[in-house]
C-alpha cells in the first residue's frame, strides 16, 4: 500500500495519481492557492477560477509527460503561464483600463491598510500604463518575480528561458517601471 499523497512529495504525487487520479487533488490543494493569487493579479477576479481550472486541468490531462527533471511547482507555472499568454490581450486591456481610470480591476474591494491603497491609487495608473507597455514575456518575468514570489531560476523554469536571460528581462522591466513611478520623498 502507498503512502497518502499528502506524505509525498510533489513527484510522487504526479506518480502516484497515474495509478489513482484523485491523488492529484493534494497538488490542487498545495499550489492553487499561490497561484490564483498571482492568476488574480495578473488578469483580474473574473478570470483567475478559469484560469487555474484550466493550468490544473491541462497538467492533470498531461501528467504522464512529467518527468520530474524541473520541480513540479515550475512546470505547473510554465503551463499557468501559456494559459495566462492567450489571455494576454485580456491582460493588456486590464492595465490599459486602469490607466486610464485610476481603478484597479483585479481589486476585489478590501483594502489591506488605507495608507497602501492610497498610495497604490496614486502610483497605479502610471504603473498599470508601464506593464501595459512591457513586452509579454519581460511582463510575465516581472510579475512573476513580484506577485508570484517565484525566485530567479523558477522563473527560468517557469518560462523555459536561461536564467541570465530571466535577469536581463526583470532588471529591463524595472528600470522601465521605475521610470513610470514617481520617486519617493524621504522626510527624515
Amino acid at each position: 500500500m502507498s503512502p497518502p499523497a499528502e506524505k509525498l512529495d510533489d513527484s510522487g504525487i504526479v506518480a502516484a495519481s497515474l495509478e489513482d487520479p484523485e491523488a492529484f487533488g493534494e497538488l490542487f490543494r498545495r499550489h492553487a492557492p499561490r497561484l490564483h493569487a498571482y492568476i488574480k493579479r495578473r488578469l483580474g477576479p473574473s478570470l483567475a477560477d478559469d484560469v487555474v481550472a484550466e493550468t490544473f486541468a491541462t497538467a492533470f490531462r498531461q501528467r504522464g509527460r512529467f518527468d520530474g527533471r524541473a520541480e513540479f511547482a515550475a512546470w505547473l507555472w510554465g503551463i499557468a503561464s501559456n494559459v495566462i499568454a492567450r489571455h494576454h490581450r485580456q491582460e493588456t486591456r486590464m492595465y490599459r483600463a486602469f490607466a486610464r481610470t485610476g481603478v484597479d480591476p483585479a481589486e476585489d474591494g478590501v483594502a489591506e491598510l488605507a495608507g497602501d491603497r492610497v498610495d497604490a491609487q496614486a502610483c497605479g495608473p502610471r504603473l498599470a500604463k508601464a506593464l501595459a507597455s512591457l513586452s509579454a514575456q519581460d511582463r510575465s518575468a516581472v510579475l512573476l518575480l513580484a506577485w508570484g514570489e517565484l525566485s530567479y531560476a523558477e522563473i527560468a523554469a517557469t518560462l523555459d528561458l536561461p536564467l541570465g536571460t530571466v535577469k536581463a528581462k526583470i532588471h529591463r522591466a524595472r528600470t522601465k517601471l521605475r521610470k513610470a513611478l514617481p520617486e519617493e520623498k524621504n522626510d527624515g
